[in-house]
């Protein structure tokens, strides 16, 4: 693989053509691929949703990191940022996860290349 250069793909490939391009150039049938495509969806899932361990790596390529933001209490009498002199009022906040998508090394050699 690392001898194989690769053509730059000028337009966004959809779901379809990218299953069809994977199964072209793997010899799977596109029913495969897209079995593959739903089964990685489901590992993610299991991944990061609520009780899991909250992460998920694709090695070389992506880190998928989700992190719990605790609630933040409404506040009252803040100095505006935009209006000096002003004073505004700060809604409240839910407890919230975020997910933060990483890109590993190989995923950035690809960008440079």
């Amino acid at each position: 693989m690392a001898g194989k250069k690769a053509a730059a793909i000028k337009d966004r490939y959809s779901k379809t053509q990218i299953i069809a391009e994977i199964a072209d150039n793997t010899g799977l049938t596109r029913k495969e691929v897209g079995a593959v495509f739903d089964e990685l969806s489901d590992l993610v899932e299991r991944h990061v949703k609520k009780r899991g361990c909250g992460e998920f790596t694709l090695p070389g390529l992506l880190k998928i990191v989700t992190k719990k933001k605790p609630a933040q209490k409404a506040r009252k009498g803040v100095p505006n940022p935009f209006r000096p002199g002003e004073l505004m009022d700060v809604p409240a906040k839910p407890a919230t996860t975020q997910v933060k998508v990483r890109p590993l090394k190989k995923l950035k050699e690809y960008a440079l290349s």
